[in-house]
């Protein structure tokens, strides 16, 4: 199995309501995903971080191996949400490893 987290930062010009807009469609979008790619096990996206954080959204997801990972990444509906996660992005940071 391998985990795949990610961290996004929104863009620094975007109001507060853009961003929660922006957050909730980027979790509406990739948790859509669970049962369209296969080898994708879970997918679980945190909007709702504590003012301790420093980052706007949380993707926590696992795949099979890492041939789904590398599946799921040129996958046609992963697209379509991460182009939607670029446009409103400043900063992602990944950590992929195998549990």
């Amino acid at each position: 199995m391998i985990k795949h987290i990610i961290l996004w930062d929104l863009r620094d010009d975007m109001t507060a309501e853009e961003k929660a807009a922006k957050a909730l469609e980027i979790k509406q979008g990739l948790e859509g995903l669970k049962g369209v790619i296969e080898g994708l096990e879970d997918i679980s996206v945190r909007i709702d971080l504590l003012d301790s954080s420093n980052a706007d959204i949380m993707l926590d997801s696992t795949f099979a191996d890492k041939a789904a990972l590398a599946a799921y990444q040129t996958h046609p509906s992963h697209l379509a949400v991460a182009a939607v996660v670029k446009s409103a992005a400043a900063h992602r940071s990944c950590a992929d490893f195998e549990v």
